[in-house]
């Protein structure tokens, strides 16, 4: 039997989330708006094109800097149902499977953000195309990735409104940051209509941004009420669906 006193306890459990939590928001802004934003012009094949094959390294460390997001918002998700199984562990469950499932989404979009390095590549077996089409095929594919990583935001916003639910209902943690929560995956939802997606997107990005800094600033600064989270776990261990 493991000795609970060794265990971790929910305060530091709080705290290795965040610092995950916070990695997840740091890496997608700069695999995102510092390096792709900078070399994909949105419209112009060309443009985006001549950028990529004059910046192949930094491309590709985008791509591995998304892949490193993905893997760290696994983990987040995972950590997350540990942390709120106590409030109601069949919601943290699906919870977690949601958000887990939007990373697998998200992370399969980004084969077709690395498309173009093989399209631009140069290979002998490309000679059948010209240069035009295969800069025409490599924004399509961005545009696909775009698209993708689109219906992967769709699941995290289901995820981010019932993670919301389960930390005003947790007693352990403030219920305003579950109402930030809320109000987060509610934003990340448009995506289920796209075009609404597009135009509110600036908005909704700022709305998730500020509800990241304000769970992972409690988690780390305040913390998880140790007390509260022992007693609500007590209680959930009793129950017939843990």
């Amino acid at each position: 039997m493991p000795n609970p006193i060794a265990e971790d306890s929910p305060l530091t459990r709080g705290r290795i989330l965040a610092a995950i939590y916070l990695f997840v928001i740091v890496a997608g802004i700069v695999g995102q708006a510092f390096i792709a934003d900078g070399l994909i012009v949105p419209d112009d094949a060309v443009k985006t094109a001549t950028n990529i094959a004059a910046n192949r390294s930094l491309y590709r460390f985008a791509f591995t800097v998304f892949m490193l997001e993905m893997v760290a918002q696994v983990v987040a998700s995972a950590m997350f149902y540990d942390l709120l199984k106590p409030v109601n562990r069949s919601v943290a469950r699906i919870t977690a499977i949601i958000g887990i499932t939007g990373a697998g989404i998200k992370t399969l979009a980004r084969a077709f953000y690395y498309a173009p390095l093989i399209l631009l590549s140069g290979a002998p077996w490309l000679s059948a195309f010209d240069l035009a089409e295969l800069q025409a095929l490599s924004l399509a594919f961005l545009k696909i990735n775009n698209q993708a990583a689109a219906i992967g935001l769709v699941f995290f916003g289901f995820e981010t409104v019932l993670r919301g639910w389960l930390v005003i209902r947790s007693e352990f943690l403030p219920k305003f940051l579950g109402v930030m929560s809320v109000i987060s995956g509610i934003g990340w939802l448009t995506w289920i209509w796209p075009p609404l997606g597009s135009l509110t997107f600036m908005v909704n990005a700022l709305i998730a941004i500020a509800g990241v800094i304000a769970m992972t600033g409690w988690l780390f600064i305040k913390g998880v009420d140790d007390t509260k989270w022992r007693a609500r776990a007590a209680l959930a261990a009793n129950s017939m669906w843990r």
